[in-house]
This record gives structure tokens, C-alpha cells and sequence, in this order.
């Protein structure tokens, strides 16, 4: 028999300090300062490569579910998620090529990425900023950021819109974690993945809804979560468990991969 082996994997934590997931260097749009400024032409979504899972917004969990299991932060945030990968610093999602799995909704927290809202203190003003990495951003960039008379291009009118409507759709979710924080409607869970010859993965470092608690909820906070419409998003989380299998698929396809090019890890 093959002999059984365990590895303990984990959500990865969040980068040190404030800094947003994937951003290294966000600073706001200046039409002075960045007048030459531009994206590289088709930079991918390298980015995405090192981690396991990526915050989502409350109002995309009825598309996330049909292809990434959802759980929640087990910090008081209860932030939303959706797992992309099984082990640490692993993205199944992403090729070699740095290619999305096809015909596969993309979370808009990566749609986003380089551009991003920043609260500018003091004050309630929200300001565009955008991720100034080398690998991002250049020198007459092949898309720029601001025409010659210096107005905003439509690159950065349509990060504008597409931030704003993130903003709003982050401030709803919030909401809706901040009360399912507190509850009592999720528990921790360890998931166990077999990966082939005896081996299995031990994910843990997250929760979820338990259903039992959620058949016993008060029918008071149940009736005030059906009227502020949260109820699709809690069984679009339950609907998401059958996704764990898409992702051992899809980790056992890398491991294929790796033990024939002599990579396995």
C-alpha cells in the first residue's frame, strides 16, 4: 500500500502592513507627474501566481460559486473569498503561460489590479491610484493614462467607473460580513484533499456557514436578511462546496505536470 502522507496548507495571510493584496507601489493619478505614464501592453496576470485565494464582493458569489469555493476570513472581517489554489503560494487557475483556466469567471479584485481607490486623509474624497510597478507600469507606455491637453485617457475613465462601482459593491459587502461575523453562523473547517498514491493535503485556515446553524436561525434575522437581500449570497456560499472538487482536478493535473517534468514539489 502506499504510504499516506499529510501536508498542512493554509489561506495565505495577507501582505505586512496596509498594503492591499497584489499591490507594491499604489500612488495617485497625476496628470503632471504622469503624463508619459502608461500600462505595459498585455502585462498578464503573473500577479496572481503566488496566492490561494482573493477577496470577492457579496454581489459576484452568484458566479463565483459556479467555479471557486467560497469561505470566509477567519479574522472578525469574515471577508469573502474565493479559494484559487490548494497549496501555499499557488494559484491553480494560472498556466505557465500566465493564462486564466479558460471559460472561468475572473474575481473582480484581479479585474481591477493595477488601478485602485485610495481614501485621502482627512478627508472623504476617493482618489485613483494605480500600482507604479516596473513590471506594470513604464515610459510611454503602450496605454496611457492621460491624453496630450492632459485630460484622463478612456484607460483611466474606465478604471474610474469600474473602481467606483467596486467601491460601492465592497461597501455592501461590509455590511453584510460584519453581521455574519457575528452570527455565530460560521465555523472553522479543515478540508482534507486526496491527491493520489496514498498522499493528502490538510486546507485549513478558513470558515464557513454551517447549515444546521443556518436551519436554526432565528426567524426574525432571517426575515431581515431576506428583506436586505443577503439571502442568494449565503446559498450561493453553500452551492460553491461542490467546487472543491474542481480544484483537487485541478491540482492533481498540475501534479501530473510537475512529476513529468520532474518538478514535484
Amino acid at each position: 500500500m502506499a504510504k499516506k502522507e499529510a501536508m498542512a496548507q493554509d489561506i495565505q495571510k495577507q501582505p505586512a502592513g496596509n498594503m492591499p493584496l497584489f499591490y507594491t507601489k499604489p500612488a495617485p493619478l497625476d496628470a503632471k507627474k504622469h503624463a508619459n505614464l502608461g500600462l505595459q501592453k498585455n502585462f498578464g496576470m503573473g500577479f496572481t501566481k503566488s496566492v490561494n485565494a482573493v477577496p470577492i464582493n457579496m454581489i459576484e458569489m452568484p458566479q463565483i460559486c459556479h467555479f471557486y469555493p467560497i469561505a470566509f476570513s477567519p479574522d472578525q472581517n469574515a471577508t469573502p473569498v474565493a479559494l484559487i489554489g490548494l497549496r501555499d503560494n499557488e494559484n491553480l487557475f494560472l498556466n505557465e503561460k500566465g493564462e486564466w483556466e479558460p471559460n472561468s469567471y475572473i474575481p473582480a479584485y484581479i479585474r481591477r489590479y493595477p488601478f485602485i481607490f485610495s481614501e485621502m486623509p482627512d478627508s472623504d474624497q476617493l482618489t485613483l491610484c494605480v500600482d507604479m510597478a516596473d513590471n506594470i507600469v513604464n515610459e510611454n507606455g503602450d496605454q496611457k493614462f492621460f491624453e496630450k491637453d492632459g485630460k484622463p485617457s478612456q484607460l483611466a475613465q474606465n478604471a474610474l467607473e469600474f473602481c467606483k462601482s467596486y467601491h460601492a459593491a465592497a461597501q455592501q459587502t461590509l455590511e453584510f460580513s460584519r453581521v455574519l461575523g457575528t452570527s455565530g453562523l460560521l465555523v472553522e473547517r479543515q478540508a482534507e484533499i486526496n491527491i493520489g498514491e496514498g498522499k493528502k493535503i490538510n486546507f485549513s485556515g478558513f470558515r464557513i456557514i454551517d447549515e444546521q446553524k443556518l436551519s436554526e436561525l432565528d426567524d426574525a434575522d432571517f426575515m431581515e436578511w431576506r428583506r436586505k437581500g443577503w439571502l442568494p449570497f449565503l446559498y450561493a456560499h453553500l452551492f460553491s462546496g461542490a467546487q472543491w472538487q474542481r480544484l483537487t482536478l485541478l491540482l492533481n493535473k498540475r501534479l501530473a505536470a510537475e512529476g513529468k517534468n520532474g518538478k514535484g514539489k
